[in-house]
């Protein structure tokens, strides 16, 4: 049976059972619920339950306090009768999710301790998100037991110990600039009023260690994320690069694009243009076509594109990542990680308006629909118009995008997700070098020419999204996940693009395709268990999935070449008339690929600081081309995708790392002799440091090189130029080093800088040594805000971004150079209770900059000075 039919047979029927059978699976275990929550006696003590509160409750201070046999975590809040935590088990952790609540301390964003008693390993205090703190308390064999109390001041966490005296050891905290390391206080601490009766230490008990930790909300610093392993890992314990951009970046800067954000990512750099429909960047050298969103493949992705209102956070994987995701760039990973509802009200409202006539506007809204908190909605939207600063060219871009969580029992979650992205707006096909960044006879072409038709040229882009994902708990420590997503993407497309400049260097000859609708399908199907266990002092958490993928494609109506008159650059005419008749028809050849990967990944602790990552994934890939003459095309691929990884942490602030990673690409055709081609590889080396430099900012510094091979080039054997050679080669070689964090109180920061130098080391028609185009050799990011954080300014921050681009090849002949820039962006924001302004401006002193480059006729200028005002709500 060929690949396909496997896949089409195994999503379809994979698809209809999960659906039937889930309602089914849902009042069973619904039951069972409603049996055991009649039987468990809920861990607080409280009078009553109350309303949550419209606004972010603020957790101003955080203490532990041993008293005989329990740990209490003291979580010091004027409102702790206004707070409903929620809590969960998974492993060895005992975790509780506190709504409408923000740490808001004078240092610091997180709360970590330790070993801070017997049968306690660590615990954890941190924001999830601008409205709720998390509480982790991980047990050394087993899940803690907790109580909660609340007294007039604090919420109490009692956490049952297996010692009567806690750890002495305190936790390294590296010195911070002017200031003297924390010191543990010791003294008595009275016991939380409680309906329960006082505890009384005992008699054996050393005296109560108290220990406070400040933190600031909204931080830069992300300490997890699932791209570099699929599970929830501390990037401190991946072997590879990773930089994640959080939400708040993403608001402070009021990027409307997925390009915007990845600036601040060190050796991430555009290769297409600002204004494209498309999404398109470099990583480490190699053009990057892989975006992912919530760890599942999704091709529209790049060429739907993505929605900025509904993204949480932005992981950049570095490198190859077959083992994990299967057929991708060499470059990296993005992994979009979308909204999730949340357990208590919260809603939002946002509108912008800038220069270019630029308006915007955005709601979040989510909460619970049922009085017990087992149904959970989210609900984001937005609407976005705005001009450009080259003529005849808008953009219109909406957005919506539902989710549903079911909480089916204390073991099993089910979420329904949905988005609609809808764009309209035109080609832009950049200017010729020759006028922009080489000199033209006739003079300069200003950056705001058209050089398409404007009475014909469209792209139109409509792309649905809908899947769920379905989570069950076996045991503390086993794990099922199961995930689909379907997506649909319909172009209505007339497509004016540059084919030729003649010799007096100012008439621009032109080609013209008009495309009555092009649709593009995915699906994607993956099963994976994740389990933790021991094989005597050894610690294992083991990676076991398969996925089943389609991707098709096909023009459903017309298609055809038109001709076009050319356009004189300096003096341009346009109309319809300059439209003339078809000169041919593009035949509708539907292309369907198929994917069925199987990975395994194994994290071995085998110390505390010491740790080992294993993986690999096997791919069977097939592609089926249906031309217009009734023919086929039909090619399958094997290949598999190994990745190894080390972690030595000499302290708790230090991971030394080493990985060795792959990845493959498809590549379609034949050779002159009628063999297919093998797939495009690419491997990499790499080492660095994680560290963090204070308990609020973490660094990585990476160094590595990418080897891609089998990349095509032309046969010397075939004088027709029609088939091709897998001879070429290319590296990229390194350094990269990212930062994120808190450098002081109110002070935040994420940047980065690369060096990189990509080339062509084996080739037919490019010279070896030439420089991959659109990669710089340094590049360098800076963003950084700072916030009032008390007095009668509170509230008030300033924020100054710098982004510099070294000089870069505009083609893979290294015909022409794109010159470096220094681009400066500011802000100018203020923020108090549920009220915000932001006034934020982009390319302060009017930098003439060119972003990127395809070819000596496509180069793209970057965007003059834009300013954007925003006010919003929060409830």
């Amino acid at each position: 049976m060929k690949l396909q039919l496997l896949v089409q047979s195994l999503l379809f029927t994979g698809s209809i059972v999960l659906f039937l059978g889930t309602p089914a699976l849902s009042e069973e275990i619904i039951a069972a619920s409603e049996k055991h929550k009649r039987e468990f006696e809920p861990i607080r003590s409280v009078p009553k339950l109350v309303q949550a509160p419209t606004s972010a409750i603020a957790i101003t201070g955080v203490k532990l306090n041993f008293t005989g046999q329990e740990l209490e975590i003291i979580l010091q809040t004027a409102g702790a009768d206004k707070l409903q935590p929620v809590n969960r088990s998974e492993g060895n952790n005992f975790i509780a999710d506190i709504p409408n609540a923000q740490l808001r301390l004078s240092s610091g964003n997180e709360f970590r301790q330790e070993n801070p008693a017997g049968g306690i390993r660590v615990i954890t205090v941190t924001n999830v998100d601008a409205n709720t703190v998390r509480v982790i308390v991980t047990g050394e064999a087993s899940q803690p037991k907790a109580e909660l109390f609340d007294s007039n001041e604090s919420l109490i966490f009692g956490v049952a110990v297996t010692g009567t005296t806690p750890t002495q050891e305190q936790p390294e905290v590296p010195p911070k600039p002017e200031q003297q390391k924390p010191t543990t206080e010791v003294k008595p601490e009275p016991a939380a009023e409680t309906e329960t009766p006082e505890k009384q230490p005992s008699a054996e008990a050393e005296q109560p260690i108290e220990l406070v930790v400040t933190g600031e909300q909204d931080s830069y610093r992300v300490p997890e994320a699932t791209a570099g392993t699929r599970t929830d890992t501390p990037l401190r314990d991946i072997p590879q690069a990773i930089q994640v951009i959080p939400r708040q970046v993403i608001e402070d800067q009021q990027v409307d694009r997925l390009s915007d954000a990845l600036r601040n990512t060190a050796g991430v750099t555009s290769d297409n243009s600002p204004r494209s429909a498309f999404e398109g960047f470099t990583i480490r050298g190699f053009t990057n076509r892989n975006i992912i969103r919530n760890g599942l493949r999704d091709d529209t992705n790049l060429t739907g594109g993505s929605g900025i209102a509904n993204i949480e956070q932005i992981e950049v994987l570095k490198g190859p990542a077959g083992a994990l995701f299967g057929q991708g760039g060499a470059g990296g990973t993005i992994n979009i990680v979308t909204k999730k509802p949340l357990s208590n009200p919260f809603y939002s409202i946002q509108g912008s308006i800038g220069n270019y006539d630029y308006y915007d506007g955005s709601i979040d809204l989510t909460g619970p629909l049922n009085d017990s908190k087992t149904v959970l909605y989210r609900l984001n939207a937005s609407a976005l118009s705005t001009g450009t600063f080259v003529d005849f060219f808008d953009i219109e871009r909406y957005l919506v995008a539902p989710t549903l969580t079911f909480k089916l029992g204390n073991n099993t979650q089910l979420s329904l997700e949905a988005e609609y992205l809808d764009t309209k707006q035109r080609n832009d096909r950049g200017l010729p070098a020759i006028g922009s960044v080489l000199p033209n006879p006739n003079g300069n072409i200003p950056i705001s020419r058209f050089v398409n038709e404007p009475s014909i040229d469209r792209n139109d882009r409509r792309v649905w999204r809908f899947g769920h994902n379905l989570e069950h708990n076996f045991s503390e420590d086993w794990k099922l996940r199961n995930s689909f997503r379907a997506a649909l993407l319909k172009v209505e497309q007339n497509s004016v693009f540059p084919t030729g400049l003649l010799e007096d260097n100012r008439t621009l000859e032109r080609g013209l395709v008009t495309t009555g609708e092009r649709i593009q399908e995915t699906y994607i199907l993956e099963t994976n268990v994740v389990g933790k266990f021991r094989t005597g002092s050894i610690e294992h958490q083991l990676l076991v999935g398969v996925d089943l993928s389609r991707d098709y494609s096909q023009a459903t109506k017309d298609n055809f070449f038109r001709e076009i008159r050319p356009l004189d650059l300096f003096n341009p005419q346009y109309g319809r008339d300059n439209i003339g008749p078809i000169v041919e028809e593009i035949p509708s050849e539907p292309v369907t690929a198929d994917i069925l990967g199987i990975y395994l990944q194994n994290q071995i602790a085998l110390t505390e600081n010491l740790k080992i990552l294993l993986g690999g994934r096997l791919d069977i890939v097939s592609q089926t081309l249906n031309f217009s003459d009734g023919t086929q095309d039909f090619q399958q691929d094997e290949a598999f995708s190994p990745r190894l990884g080390i972690v030595y942490q000499p302290s708790k602030f230090v991971s030394l790392y080493a990985s060795y990673s792959s990845s493959f690409q498809q590549v379609t055709g034949t050779t002159f002799d009628r063999r297919l081609f093998e797939p495009e590889r690419a491997t990499q080396y790499e080492v660095g440091v994680k560290t963090d430099l204070t308990d609020t900012l973490s660094a990585t510094l990476a160094f590595y090189q990418i080897n891609r091979s089998n990349v095509l080039t032309t046969d010397p054997r075939d004088v027709s130029g029609n088939f091709s050679i897998q001879t070429g080669e290319q590296r990229s070689r390194g350094i990269e080093l990212d930062v994120a964090g808190e450098i002081l109180p109110g002070l935040k920061v994420i940047g980065g800088y690369a060096y990189t130098d990509a080339r062509v080391t084996e080739d037919n028609d490019i010279e070896e040594g030439n420089r991959i185009n659109n990669v710089p050799e340094n590049a360098f990011s800076l963003w950084t805000t700072y916030e009032i954080p008390q007095g009668s300014l509170q509230g008030l921050g300033f924020g100054l971004g710098f982004f510099y681009v070294g000089e870069r090849e505009g083609d893979l002949e290294n015909s022409f150079k794109l010159p470096s820039y220094v681009r400066t962006d500011a802000a100018l924001f203020y923020r108090r209770d549920n009220f915000r302004a932001a006034l934020n401006i982009q390319n302060l002193f009017n930098t003439d900059y060119f972003e990127s480059a395809e070819n000596d006729l496509r180069v793209f200028p970057g965007s003059p000075t834009t300013v954007k005002f925003t006010l919003g709500w929060q409830f």
